[in-house]
């Protein structure tokens, strides 16, 4: 597990006066603000964020720091980082994207399928991107109950129930 979270993501300037367009990753979107000081991924900057209304895709938002519109269009596209914990801890069946990418993916009976390399939200459900050294190219699979019953965050793997066919090589 890491240290930090991604939470949002700057997609470019708002106005002339410095403000920012946000996107927001967080469940409650608004909540982004109360997980401040947010920090780039590489942790070089850190800024205090207020939300100052909500827009098309996102909100217009205030960083510290960031006074003129040539300076927020030069964040566009900078991931914020929140530390793990100012963020509020979740129930046993739930996970931040974040502690999944990385896990080994096994079948049942224990054989490697690969690692998860990426998380999706598409609004339909989450879905699980693994790729391995025996895959042609990644598999996509959905991120149920049905298919993942298990997923060990202390042992660093997920037990993938797959149907029929997904991981064919």
């Amino acid at each position: 597990m890491t240290d930090r979270v991604c939470v949002g993501a700057i997609s470019g300037s708002f106005g002339v006066r410095g403000e920012v367009r946000l996107k927001s990753f967080c469940a409650d979107p608004a909540a982004i603000a109360e997980y401040a000081p947010l920090y780039s991924e590489d942790g070089a900057r850190s800024f205090d964020l207020e939300i100052t209304r909500a827009v098309k895709e996102g909100f217009a938002a205030r960083l510290t720091g960031v006074a003129t519109k040539e300076e927020a269009d030069a964040l566009k596209g900078l991931r914020l980082y929140a530390d793990r914990d100012r963020l509020p801890s979740l129930p046993d069946d739930e996970f931040y994207h974040a502690d999944l990418i990385g896990l080994t993916v096994v079948d049942p009976g224990g054989k490697v399928l690969g690692t998860v390399h990426a998380v999706f939200d598409h609004g339909a459900g989450d879905l699980i991107e693994v790729r391995g050294p025996d895959l042609k190219a990644a598999v996509l699979v959905p991120f149920t109950n049905a298919v993942v019953p298990t997923v060990d965050l202390e042992a660093g793997r997920m037990v993938v129930d797959p149907p029929d066919g997904l991981f064919e090589v």
